[in-house]
């Protein structure tokens, strides 16, 4: 039997928040459109979803900026308590 997803169905599975990501995800991501069931309502089916859920990377790239981990150089935190001590 196919298991028909609507809106709230995504957004409980944590795959989207709100329309306007949920149409970034059509048009950018890949993310099926699916189908109208009604003059004001759009269902996905589950097989399409999960799909689209294990074509998307499992790890992103490396980090940048502030989130870089800095390996030659001591934390703030941990210069200040034995700059005080």
């Amino acid at each position: 039997m196919i298991r028909l997803l609507r809106f709230r169905d995504l957004r409980e599975r944590g795959i989207i928040n709100n329309w306007p990501a949920l149409r970034y995800r059509i048009d950018r991501d890949g993310f099926p459109p699916g189908r109208m069931i009604g003059p004001n309502s759009r269902a996905w089916t589950e097989a399409e979803v999960d799909v689209w859920i294990k074509s998307r990377p499992t790890a992103g790239p490396a980090p940048r900026g502030a989130a870089k981990v800095r390996r030659d150089r001591a934390h703030k935190n941990d210069r200040t308590a034995s700059a005080t001590a």
